[in-house]
């Protein structure tokens, strides 16, 4: 079930079943020569999708623009400040919980996002408890609890990864996050030559600084790699365990 697609009666009746929902998180950024600048917002967009087909799951509108000022050396890629993206996944779940929402998943596609979702998730927790909720006090709405799953750390997912890119997986410009796009989307699957094969690792602070390390956007990886059969597979894993975890954390 998707909230976009539905209307506000058919959330009033999903809403008598369960209090949980999924919100896809990503970002807007470079993926090296043959990655959509989209790839780290699509991933969790078209697993979490493919999830809801046949599980009765609520998926959210993808949160698509995360942290990624590292990336702004490159043409088209966008950023919020930690601070921005905080303040603003905070309102989403406060909107949520008006309507009685009491478990909000965040389903992630780019690493950059990690400490700032928990971060707001520790915002939204410390507001709860300043406001005296968590000791008695009375309030309009649920206990409302987070998850952080990024859709990668499944372990069927990481290990289909290592078994079949070994060390060209790398830690981004992925071929798996790559191959995941080009099953979704074969008419945007790009063709381009990796030099060198596989790209160099190494840390970063800033955007000049990512940009004069990593020139053609890839860290470690050689998404040449990457098929749209294999995205197929891995979309199939990590919905699995998607369903999974979303149906303990509904419960819980």
């Amino acid at each position: 079930m998707l909230l976009h697609h539905s209307t506000w009666q058919e959330i009033d009746a999903y809403l008598t079943r369960s209090k949980a929902i999924i919100i896809p998180i990503g970002s807007t950024e470079q993926h090296g020569p043959n990655g959509l600048i989209g790839t780290d917002a699509l991933c969790p967009e078209i697993i979490s999708h493919e999830a809801q087909k046949d599980a009765d799951m609520l998926v959210g509108p993808t949160f698509n623009v995360g942290c990624a000022q590292h990336h702004l050396g490159f043409a088209g890629s966008m950023t919020l400040r930690p601070s921005t993206m905080i303040a603003a996944i905070h309102d989403w779940v406060s909107s949520l919980a008006v309507h009685g929402f009491e478990r909000v998943l965040f389903f992630n596609g780019h690493g950059g996002n990690i400490a700032t979702i928990n971060a707001a998730f520790s915002e939204i927790y410390a507001d709860r408890s300043l406001n005296g909720e968590g000791a008695g006090a009375a309030s309009n709405r649920g206990p409302v609890k987070c998850k952080l799953d990024n859709w990668w750390d499944y372990k069927p997912v990481m290990d289909m990864c290592m078994k079949t890119y070994g060390k060209s997986h790398g830690s981004h410009a992925t071929p798996s996050e790559v191959a995941v796009t080009q099953w979704a989307y074969p008419d945007s699957i790009k063709q381009a030559e990796m030099s060198p094969q596989i790209a160099p690792n190494g840390r970063y602070t800033d955007a000049a600084d990512y940009r004069a390390k990593f020139p053609d956007g890839r860290m470690g990886s050689d998404p040449s790699l990457a098929t749209p059969e294999d995205g197929g597979k891995l979309v199939a894993l990590s919905s699995k365990g998607l369903q999974e975890s979303f149906a303990t954390f509904a419960a819980s």
